[in-house]
């Protein structure tokens, strides 16, 4: 088995390399990420509509929901698709 010979610039070309792969791991894994369930203040705000307006959408069944325990409970996807549903051309 022969031995080999490590420099200091084998060293910091390695830490180099080490340093850009984490970057890289982190930025990949570190992408933002939207919350499933969404309460209702942060619904009134993507909307930016009004507490009775988000009532009226739920009444209407416009906007699917969950109650636990008093608090109501959207789920993200719902909200995008009843957007999409909604959308209408510019003429």
């Amino acid at each position: 088995m022969s031995a080999e010979i490590v420099t200091t610039d084998d060293l910091r070309e390695f830490k180099i390399e080490l340093i850009q792969e984490i970057k890289k791991i982190l930025k990949e894994n570190h992408a933002p990420q939207v919350k499933k369930w969404l309460k209702s203040n942060d619904v009134r705000d993507m909307l930016d509509v009004s507490s009775s307006t988000l009532q009226n959408l739920r009444d209407k069944g416009t906007l699917p929901f969950t109650k636990i325990g008093g608090v109501m409970f959207y789920n993200y996807e719902d909200v995008k698709k009843m957007l999409a549903n909604n959308l209408m051309g510019i003429d």
